[in-house]
């Protein structure tokens, strides 16, 4: 009795459904589709969605994300950074001196710290340490020998350089024609924080003093320089050194124009007549040429070459072709103070010295510092 019960049920309700409109299904009008729809809350107790339009929910648009904005490093801060290191910051540390006054800027005096970033003033060539103490030198010695603390045996150097080889570890700083940078400080100090030692890669025209960049290595540091070999060194941070008690180093955010400094080639040689100084620099292109230097290669040797050279001869062109224009002016600049010589031109992408009247060869002076243990080939 039940189950023709359910048939019959099943029937009515088919029949009821396919009584139905088809124009309910496809595109009915208003007054049909409430009809039809009342017939199937009836039925089937139905109820429609709300139309789109009626939806409260939807109706709410959700706040549109802010446009991204990269920070700016125009934009003040509350509280200028401090830092104690006991220097003035400049830019390139081995590719600049103290000795040699510009004479002229070719920017505003904007720091490349950011505005407002840093309490100390930039003056167009470094940011002058603000606190002068008169027993400064003697404070950060003091400093220095702490961090060292006793000095490495044999066994513990060999060691060290062991580590830094390249097949043992890919931790290297490159240090190419700027020389060492400021922020190259910040590099240094981070590869210290999880190695004792880091490989220095030099290249280029810092590498014709290499005493100079050894120096500055250890001095703005305060790591010691335990080999060398060519323009590679190895930089050792001090048996004392504690990662959490780094200085704060304050970032350049974008590089300084170079300050204009008096021409290095003049018009006429000191003690030379205008005429003199004309055969002498049309020999001096003549002459063969002592080496040919390469792009960003390393050029420690070529001072005790051009030294040599001189006891022979009095004019030396070296061939610069292929090298930037700022690079081997710089060059000049340097063995102009290092052999020392006159500078004839620059003419052609060569560099030609002159000994001058009174040569005397220079004296051998100490090499490296005294800090730095020497040993070449490892």
């Amino acid at each position: 009795m039940s189950m023709m019960m359910i048939r019959l049920l099943s029937r009515n309700n088919s029949s009821s459904f396919s009584n139905l409109p088809m124009r309910c299904l496809h595109g009915a009008s208003s007054d049909e589709a409430v009809s039809t729809y009342s017939r199937l809350r009836d039925i089937y107790n139905f109820h429609p969605p709300r139309p789109a339009s009626e939806d409260p929910e939807r109706k709410k648009k959700k706040p549109p994300k802010p446009q991204y904005r990269p920070p700016s490093s125009l934009e003040g801060v509350k509280k200028k950074m401090h830092s104690s290191l006991p220097f003035d910051f400049r830019f390139s540390y081995t590719e600049s001196s103290s000795s040699v006054r510009p004479i002229g800027l070719r920017e505003p005096k904007y720091s490349p710290f950011g505005p407002d970033r840093l309490n100390r003033e930039w003056t167009g060539v470094c940011a002058p340490a603000v606190e002068e103490d008169p027993k400064l030198e003697e404070i950060r010695r003091k400093e220095r020998e702490k961090i060292q603390g006793p000095p490495l045996t044999e066994a513990e150097r060999k060691f060290l350089v062991e580590l830094c080889q390249r097949n043992k570890t890919k931790r290297q700083i490159n240090l190419g024609r700027d020389g060492l940078t400021h922020n190259m400080l910040n590099d240094i100090y981070n590869h210290w924080k999880h190695a004792e030692a880091v490989r220095v890669k030099c290249l280029g025209v810092p590498t014709l003093d290499m005493k100079n960049v050894i120096f500055h290595l250890e001095d703005k540091t305060y790591g010691q320089v335990v080999s060398k070999h060519c323009g590679t060194l190895v930089l050792y941070r001090g048996r004392n050194y504690d990662p959490k008690k780094r200085p704060k180093i304050p970032l350049m955010l974008w590089k300084p124009h170079e300050p204009v400094y008096p021409r290095l080639i003049k018009t006429t040689i000191d003690g030379l007549t205008i005429e003199e100084t004309k055969a002498m620099r049309k020999k001096g292109l003549a002459v063969p040429p002592l080496t040919k230097l390469a792009k960003n290669g390393y050029y420690g040797s070529l001072v005790p070459m051009v030294r040599d050279a001189f006891l022979v001869t009095e004019l030396v062109r070296i061939d610069c072709l292929g090298l930037e224009k700022k690079d081997y002016k710089k060059i000049g600049a340097k063995l102009r103070d290092l052999v020392p010589c006159i500078l004839v031109t620059f003419d052609k992408e060569q560099v030609v010295i002159w000994r001058g009247k009174d040569y005397k060869p220079a004296e051998d002076e100490a090499e490296y510092p005294p800090s730095f243990i020497h040993h070449e080939g490892l």
